[in-house]
């Protein structure tokens, strides 16, 4: 998921913002119903629930509760050195949990990371499967209409005070409360949070049958109720003093806007847990902020960082042409991944009165020639998107049948007809840049539907003009977007695109204060509760929410709900093909493209396991082949 606002986790090779093949990396998922794993406790009296070492969506966990490391790791990497990361723009905060400010790179919001734990944690060479971490285990009745996890006595906060039951409950509460928006959609289905005993919490829900809640209330980052309750202390307010964390790292040398620095901690309680066994290799981490993409890039080659997550194609091809590459002192890979690509788009902001008309969306997409500009500023390595669940099972295909069929059929006459006699594909053209067929074919829909040319060459209806702004972060972006803006010019739309910094584009979005935009809307491999925040009615009015769109549509509101209780793989993949074709007859975007490798180059100083995972290009496992 391309994420437009918070930063996500250090543990990952971080793209800049809104880049330009950038997919949303929000929360990794996948396919499943949970089952207990013999042998992880004594046997269980009848009826009541047994502990768990780990949790998984479908089928059982793959590693056992006596494991000693996962398999991707080198479990004795030698540790030492300061490894070196960027950042495009700047920040102002480090607190990555609130609306207001723009956050450190190297923050997580949600799961393990540098400075915060979670109750479990994601094992990265399989699905959505969790293993203890501040918990020790966790249990949960067959409706899973509540769950408990019970805390490791050892689990203590950097300062040497454990962490408690008392400091979940204070931050799911806060969280939901005084979050990011997100948190309070994320977990608008658990009823209440309490402490049982100091070591001991429990999460009862409004619902039974969302199997997906337990996990998402496990991979919640666990913050220090004593340090954000202390006098002088205000939660929901931007603050660069370094915070209390919980994990391997702490904050250390803050240069605002410009540089922060993360120190290994010799005192972390959880060094010694299997899951981590590999992890954590650098005595330091540093992210260093660059102007835009060109600069950092130029600053890679001259050795200012260590390793670059490409995501511009003509930059991989053309670009890496340098000694450092030539001679093998930079390391350039492109490596498989098996992450369903969401959706990048240029997405329309439908609160705008220019956008209201789904005739106006329709049309504008004739205008995009992906054919031409993939094949110039590409090198034709990308693959259209034509699916809000591209790269996975989760895409609709062909014309709708079987249950994916019953679940449209209950809605028929609420929904575009097209939903039911049409398979979805965004225009295509023949590549020569002159897309003269797809733009009469605009100007037909946009004059049937009583869009008329001025004097002045703009369409408008009832007052309002067929004219608009496209704002973005990422002047990379500029090379495709010129030329859709001259075949908009030829239908009669007047447009124009503006970059701006990272704070004040971060600002805008949040506010919904934009006509178009470049955006993704990542996906797992079993969609749940976040659909709420990405297509939820009541979140359309909510600034922060991840309905960037603005889209109110009660059939969504229903599909919605009625997937986040699906109970079997079936159901789940067919809820999810008839919200796709639904949203894709909506005509709310104007798909772009999808790349299914990460490109990444680092200086051969680096070091990593032969397998790696394939779901997260992780840096956290990789060390330094001289500490030094």
């Amino acid at each position: 998921m391309k994420v437009l606002l918070p930063l996500m986790a250090a543990l990952f090779i971080a793209s800049p913002a809104l880049a330009e093949d950038s997919v949303d990396e929000m929360q990794e998922k996948a396919e499943g119903a949970m089952k207990v794993i013999e042998g992880d406790a004594e046997e269980a009296i009848p009826g009541e629930p047994k502990p768990m070492h780990a949790i998984a969506l479908h089928g059982p966990p793959k590693y056992g509760p006596d494991f000693k490391h996962v398999d991707y790791v080198k479990p004795d990497a030698p540790k030492g050195g300061t490894l070196k990361l960027s950042a495009i723009g700047s920040f102002d905060s480090l607190n990555p949990f609130i609306v207001k400010g723009t956050p450190a790179g190297g923050l997580t919001f949600i799961r393990s990371g540098l400075v915060y734990e979670s109750l479990m944690q994601n094992a990265w060479d399989e699905p959505f499967t969790l293993y203890g971490v501040i918990a020790e285990s966790i249990e949960m009745p067959d409706d899973r209409s509540w769950v408990a996890f019970n805390l490791r006595p050892e689990a203590t906060w950097a300062d040497g005070k454990p962490i408690t039951a008392e400091d979940v409950v204070w931050t799911f509460e806060t969280l939901r409360d005084n979050g990011q928006p997100f948190f309070k959609a994320y977990y608008g289905d658990v009823k209440k949070a309490e402490a049982l005993s100091d070591k001991r919490v429990k999460f009862t829900f409004n619902v039974a049958g969302n199997a997906e809640l337990p996990l998402i209330i496990a991979e919640m980052s666990i913050l220090p109720k004593h340090y954000w309750t202390a006098e002088g202390r205000t939660f929901n307010q931007t603050s660069l003093e370094p915070p209390l964390g919980s994990g391997p790292y702490k904050v250390g040398k803050v240069d605002a806007g410009r540089q922060v620095e993360y120190v290994r901690r010799d005192d972390w309680w959880g060094k010694d847990l299997p899951l981590f066994q590999g992890f954590y290799n650098f005595d330091k981490i540093t992210y260093d902020y660059y102007r835009d993409g060109n600069v950092a890039l130029e600053a890679f080659f001259a050795g200012e960082f260590d390793v670059q997550l490409e995501n511009t194609a003509k930059l991989w091809a053309t670009a890496y042409d340098t000694a450092p590459v030539r001679d093998g002192r930079i390391t350039k890979e492109e490596i498989s991944n098996e992450r369903p690509a969401g959706m990048q788009a240029f997405i329309y902001n439908i609160r705008r009165p220019v956008f209201q008309d789904k005739a106006v969306r329709k049309a504008l997409a004739y205008a995009f020639d992906f054919e031409w500009s993939n094949k110039q500023f590409a090198y034709g390595s990308y693959i259209r998107t034509d699916s809000y669940y591209e790269n996975s099972e989760l895409a609709a295909e062909g014309l709708p049948e079987g249950k994916e069929l019953e679940i449209l059929e209950r809605f028929r006459g609420q929904i575009p007809d097209e939903v039911f006699t049409e398979d979805y594909e965004p225009p295509k053209t023949d590549g020569s840049g002159n897309p003269r067929q797809n733009l009469r074919t605009a100007m037909k829909i946009l004059d049937d539907a009583g869009w008329k040319l001025g004097e002045d060459g703009v369409r408008s209806k009832d007052g309002v003009r067929l004219e608009f702004e496209i704002v973005d972060s990422n002047p990379q972006f500029e090379r495709w977007v010129l030329p859709f803006i001259k075949n908009l010019e030829r239908l009669g739309a007047k447009a124009n695109f503006r970059v701006v910094d990272t704070a004040q584009y971060q600002n805008r979005i949040t506010t919904f204060d934009f006509d178009m935009t470049i955006s993704v809307f990542g996906q797992s491999g079993s969609p749940g509760n976040e659909q709420r925040d990405f297509w939820g009615s009541d979140k359309a009015d909510i600034q922060g929410s991840r309905n960037y769109i603005g889209i109110k549509d009660p059939v969504l509101d229903k599909l919605i709900e009625e997937l986040v209780v699906t109970e079997s793989r079936e159901d789940l993949v067919a809820h999810c093909r008839a919200m796709d074709r639904i949203l894709l007859q909506g005509y709310y975007v104007i798909p772009m493209w999808h790349f299914p490798k990460w490109r990444i180059a680092y200086w051969n100083k680096i070091d990593r396991p032969e397998t790696m995972s394939d779901i997260s290009p992780l840096i956290s496992y990789t060390w330094f082949k001289n500490e030094k």
